[in-house]
């Protein structure tokens, strides 16, 4: 290519990401609500979707608060157009990983939510704090999950792996306490109240509607 066609090229292309870039900082400043972009970090944004990732750990109380109260209230107000991720944390000091890895090979199966929800209801409802074989096994049984296929998962070492790469986004973008939350990766939002969040989640749904 010849250097005449070459800056040519440089100047288009650079005129297209300065185009890019000013969308998206007119896109976000329309966004309404507390919440804070979180720079250098990539937007995992789905097309008429919002993902919630919330850094949390089983063991914490504000947690299963926020999965109690919270989580069901965003989800019964925007159904389908959210979807809630939990990212194993462990702040708690003193605790096996089990729980965390237990949740991590659910998600495989299908059955994410539901682990997630008796894992905390078991926690902090009913005290179990050791998930040993015996225990796994009638859980499993609450949520219909073959026995034989999750023991292998979890033995695999994944369940594992997926904590740690959890824990290893957590520590870079410097998650101090749990819950902690992200939307679509990128929208940290330290107000947790269900009205702040659900203003900001509207607002990135109609920025959808509109785009």
């Amino acid at each position: 290519m010849k250097s005449g066609q070459t800056q040519k090229s440089r100047i288009i292309g650079g005129i297209l990401l300065i185009s890019l870039l000013g969308w998206a900082n007119v896109a976000l400043s329309k966004i309404q609500g507390e919440y804070e972009l979180m720079e250098g970090e990539p937007s995992q944004h789905e097309a008429g979707k919002v993902i919630l990732f919330e850094f949390a750990d089983f063991y914490c109380s504000h947690c299963h608060m926020f999965e109690r109260v919270v989580g069901t209230k965003l989800k019964k107000e925007f159904g389908d157009k959210l979807e809630i991720r939990m990212v194993g944390f462990p702040v708690i000091p003193g605790k096996l990983p089990t729980a965390f890895e237990m949740y991590n090979q659910a998600v495989t199966m299908g059955k994410g939510p539901e682990m997630k929800q008796l894992l905390f209801q078991s926690i902090h409802e009913k005290d179990i704090q050791v998930f040993d074989k015996t225990m796994r096994s009638l859980l499993l049984k609450e949520i219909g999950l073959d026995p034989t296929e999750f023991e292998t998962g979890l033995a695999s070492g994944k369940p594992f792996k997926t904590l740690a790469k959890g824990r290893t986004w957590g520590e870079r973008i410097k998650v101090t306490h749990t819950p902690t939350v992200l939307l679509d990766g990128n929208i940290r939002v330290a107000n947790l109240t269900a009205e702040n969040l659900k203003t900001v989640i509207e607002s990135i749904l109609n920025q959808d509607s509109k785009s």
